[in-house]
């Protein structure tokens, strides 16, 4: 992108405003709260309709002048709601009617700025200034027509100077100063604050518009509480008959408790504190538009990180510092780093499978975890964990049940078994630490472990000591999930004689001239197992809900939730409502053509929703897909029993996978392995 490709269209004030309150160092907006971002956001349109010459306004009304559409889809729709009205209303009428359609307007200013190279979008729903203009603003390179303007150092200038400002630049101060974030944007003094009330009453159209915006900053909280419904419970009784809960399929009873009581509900368990669920697609927009400002996840995580003697690692971190943390970690998790590293992949992919022998029959889960691990573990902390696996994941698996689900109690975590198991820990420390000292990793492709010890050696107040054990012990938690979601993959390869024939026949033709590299998997040359890896997330997503304290009360369609309460985000409820996936119960690959495209909506959430969205999609994705074609073109697997290939159980908790009585046989051999 080049300077000229920034000087095409001026930005129009709502865009200016967006970025005048986007926190770079969070990834999203300064901390205003909803209501008040909602009405600074509605007062930009205002103000740039008036700009336009579509409204003015007096001291008792805003009025249409033009009704003539301007061509800009954030505020046509909204000028001809105000043309339509047939009586004049004022300014904080229409502050306070359009708010609601804020969050739209916020989307598409985003994208906008997105599409035109000023923002870059980051997994997670995230946004930072896109490099070029980044860099620009950092050193001072300004150029005098650039689109972006640098807009808070135009800004800065304003407040800090003499001079009269232009009006639109008036009107920023005013709805950023309604905001209450300039002491997050600039150091003020006195002087700085007093010329911010001085401009602030330059310009009529701004004052009247700023001043509703105030007006109506109080309203919600004085409003929410009355109009807020009774969250549904869910009879214990009703509970149990549900069919889903015998098949341990989580996904499908939240779809079904969503579908009968609404998108928000409870469940009142014997002798505990009631569990409140969020489930359905408007509960999932709500979570990835508007979560992050509502919900936090460090106060059910605390106790559990303390058991690896942590605090402030990624999945207890929120704001700032997880952005931050995740930004640094993203290039472990990507796909460009699998991609230079196939050939590991799969020279040890086939190495695993040379264990296996025709005729014996292995547990599903076991199977799938034992491959995935032999591979992720060299390729994230660079040492082979086999041995320490089943003994890291019981130890696991046991923290989670005492300080998450909190289904037992504290002291079964300090038996002498698990003692001996949480010893381990340290052994998994003392082998990646041993090979990782400059020598050992001189010339070997980078790793988590080298991009950990890396962070940890340039800011260790931020990256402590203290977390490196979390970290480490945490990719291989990874690796047991995607062993897990391996496992259910081939299931349904297994179970699905047709579907297997056809991913062979992409599997055959890919390894047909030795390897596969990364440019050949293209959506043509593995079409059909693409579409089959999909319908598998959508039918088998190993964590059926996250779990988040309130920190903000706040309503989630019209259903109150008052400050440090704990809900379950049930975010793939939505793969069995089949107002989002019909026949949501049938497995069908055909969902994800592009005439049906029924995932393109946030019903489809199998990385979960927000900013603790998974960092490691693209990886997982290409992982999957060559474990899969690699295990199609050579070997044929059975279900068994054969039974299980008709109906499958699911062993639900901490996180889905197939029941332990399922196993896979391993029916022929089709090909030798290489040596």
């Amino acid at each position: 992108m080049t300077v000229e490709s920034l000087k095409v269209e001026s930005l129009s004030l709502v865009d200016e405003l967006i970025l005048m309150l986007l926190d770079e160092k969070g990834g999203y907006f300064h901390q205003v709260p909803g209501w008040q971002l909602n009405c600074a956001v509605v007062g930009g349109v205002l103000a740039e309709l008036s700009f336009r010459s579509r409204l003015d306004s007096d001291l008792t009304s805003l009025y249409v002048v033009d009704r003539a559409e301007t061509g800009d889809p954030v505020l046509d729709p909204i000028l001809k709601e105000i043309a339509d009205e047939p009586v004049q209303r004022t300014a904080r009428y229409w502050v306070e009617r359009l708010a609601p359609r804020a969050e739209s307007v916020v989307d598409l200013t985003l994208e906008r700025l997105v599409e035109r190279g000023i923002l870059q979008h980051h997994e997670g729903e995230f946004w930072t200034l896109a490099p070029p203009v980044m860099h620009r603003q950092q050193y001072g390179m300004f150029e005098e027509d650039a689109t972006d303007q640098f807009i808070k150092a135009r800004i800065g200038n304003v407040i800090f100077a003499d001079e009269v400002p232009e009006p639109r630049d008036a009107v920023i101060v005013c709805l950023v100063n309604t905001c209450d974030v300039f002491r997050l944007i600039f150091e003020l003094d006195e002087a700085a604050e007093e010329r911010i009330k001085w401009i602030c009453q330059l310009d009529l159209i701004g004052r009247s518009i700023a001043a509703a915006v105030s007006e109506n900053l109080v309203g919600p909280i004085r409003r929410h509480t009355a109009l807020a419904k009774k969250i549904p419970t869910v009879p214990l009784t009703r509970l149990m008959r549900n069919p889903h809960v015998r098949d341990g399929n989580l996904n499908a009873l939240f779809g079904s408790l969503a579908e009968e009581y609404g998108p928000v509900f409870q469940i009142r368990p014997p002798f505990s504190k009631r569990m409140i669920f969020l489930a359905g697609l408007e509960t999932n927009e709500w979570m990835q538009k508007r979560g992050r400002m509502y919900l936090r996840t460090r106060d059910y995580f605390a106790d559990f990180e303390k058991v690896y003697g942590a605090a402030g690692v990624l999945p207890a971190l929120d704001g700032a510092d997880h952005f931050r943390l995740r930004k640094f970690l993203s290039p472990a998790y990507s796909r460009t780093r699998l991609a230079g590293q196939l050939d590991d992949l799969y020279g040890r992919g086939r190495a695993y499978m040379s264990t296996l022998t025709v005729g014996d029959s292995y547990r599903a889960t076991s199977m799938g975890r034992a491959m995935v691990n032999a591979q992720l573990s060299p390729l994230f902390i660079g040492v082979d964990t086999q041995d320490l696996m089943d003994d890291l994941m019981v130890y696991k698996e046991r923290a989670l049940s005492v300080h998450i689900a909190k289904t037992l109690p504290k002291f079964t975590l300090h038996t002498p078994g698990m003692r001996r198991r949480a010893a381990v820990l340290d052994t998994l420390m003392e082998r990646i630490l041993r090979v990782h000292t400059p020598a050992q990793r001189a010339d070997s492709p980078r790793n988590l472990v080298d991009d950990y010890l890396s962070l940890h050696a340039s800011d260790p107040q931020f990256l402590p000591e203290s977390n490196l054990l979390f970290a480490f012990s945490a990719a291989l938690i990874a690796s047991v999930y995607l062993g897990d979601t391996f496992s259910l993959l081939v299931y349904a390869m297994a179970s699905q004689p047709d579907l297997y024939d056809r991913i062979r026949v992409e599997a055959d033709a890919l390894f047909a001239n030795g390897d596969p590299e990364n440019d050949d998997f293209t959506p043509a040359n593995i079409d059909v197992t693409h579409r089959f890896l999909m319908e598998c997330l959508r039918m088998y997503p190993i964590v059926p809900m996250s779990v988040r304290n309130v920190m903000n009360t706040c309503t989630v369609g019209n259903y109150e939730l008052p400050l440090g309460e704990r809900v379950h985000i049930a975010m793939t409820a939505t793969h069995y409502m089949s107002d989002i996936f019909p026949e949501p119960h049938r497995f069908d690959i055909n969902r994800f053509l592009p005439s049906r495209r029924e995932h393109h909506s946030l019903g489809f959430a199998p990385y979960g929703l927000g900013t603790h969205k998974c960092l490691g999609t693209r990886w997982m994705e290409m992982h999957l897909a060559a474990n899969l074609l690699m295990l199609a073109h050579y070997f044929t697997i059975e279900v068994s029993p054969a039974r299980y290939a008709r109906k499958l159980r699911f062993n639900p908790l901490p996180s889905l996978k197939p029941s332990k009585k399922v196993r896979f046989r391993i029916a022929e051999q089709r090909r030798e392995l290489p040596a």
